[in-house]
């Protein structure tokens, strides 16, 4: 690949986990106005494996695993899209898109502090720094009253910071398990399994489902964006970069996303950016920097915290 070729392409990598993973916040939130949570986003990760299975076939790819490496790929897909992808999506009914972005960009944190709890790592100095600075960001974020007030905010918050336990728990259960070698094959396993659940839990709830053909239009081009663009493109791009640039770079994209998310919002959906919400997203993110200075985390966890 010529040197100029591979420059292009990894600008264009760059744009998608900066710009489309950031998008999918507001994207999600278009789309649940309209469709149950939990009917929305099995129909983006069904949908989205089966393409992958697809794409994977026509690459040549083995679609073979053992039995071993298919119950862990059920596992992840429960933990990262599952309940931590299905139960944001039902949170984002309640909360803006900005905000959830700038909640769950607080993973690094909390899978930090499973480490710590489970594995007996030591929080560096730093870390630590970057910790305090997190919980402080956290606070100023979620202690708005503009926040608060709005019907259902506060249990959406608990379900997210949940759904952030959840992503933590996948990112140290996929750094250890026996996964197919291939993530494009891995990712499809995990996406239609994690999306065969949604289903479950969709007819658990009583939610309505409906036929494509009927959604408004706006809803029908979130879906596909999400397919097509959140769902494949964005993470092919993510594990593109893995090989061609340094995981401090990669990593930028939690700095990034939340911003994107917060002026999208504001842009679109007429979400309000408060001078507390820019103060919290400073202090906020510059303790996740401090924590991805020492531990590459978000690396681990990247894939789910994308909704």
């Amino acid at each position: 690949m010529s040197s100029s070729k591979n420059t292009f392409l990894i600008i264009l990598a760059f744009f998608s986990i900066y710009v489309i993973w950031g998008s999918t916040y507001l994207l999600n939130k278009i789309a649940v106005t309209e469709l149950p949570p939990f009917m929305l986003a099995s129909m983006r990760f069904v949908t989205a494996g089966i393409l992958i299975f697809i794409i994977a076939k026509l690459m040549g790819k083995s679609l073979a695993i053992t039995k071993r490496q298919f119950l862990n790929t059920v596992i992840a897909g429960f933990l990262f899209l599952t309940f931590g992808n299905g139960i944001v999506v039902w949170a984002l009914k309640y909360v803006d898109s900005g905000f959830a972005a700038l909640e769950i960009s607080a993973q690094p944190l909390v899978v930090l502090i499973l480490m710590r709890i489970f594995q007996g790592k030591k929080i560096k100095a730093m870390s630590l720094l970057g910790v305090i600075l997190g919980v402080i960001g956290i606070y100023l974020l979620v202690s708005q009253n503009e926040v608060v007030s709005k019907e259902g905010s506060i249990l959406g918050m608990i379900m997210i910071f949940v759904c952030m336990v959840s992503w933590a728990a996948g990112s140290l259960f996929v750094g250890k398990a026996d996964l197919p070698s291939n993530y494009f094959v891995n990712t499809g396993y995990q996406m239609f399994a994690g999306g065969i659940m949604l289903i479950v839990f969709s007819l658990l709830f009583g939610e309505t489902w409906s036929s494509p053909h009927i959604w408004s239009e706006k809803v029908q081009m979130s879906m596909g964006l999400l397919i097509v663009f959140g769902s494949i493109v964005a993470f092919t791009s993510f594990n593109f970069l893995l090989k061609r640039v340094s995981p401090e770079k990669v990593a930028t994209s939690t700095y990034v996303n939340p911003i994107i998310a917060l002026l999208l919002g504001w842009y679109f959906l007429n979400e309000v950016i408060t001078t507390q919400s820019i103060i919290a997203a400073i202090v906020l993110l510059t303790g996740v920097y401090f924590i991805n200075t020492k531990k590459k985390l978000v690396l681990f966890a990247r894939f789910r915290n994308r909704i």
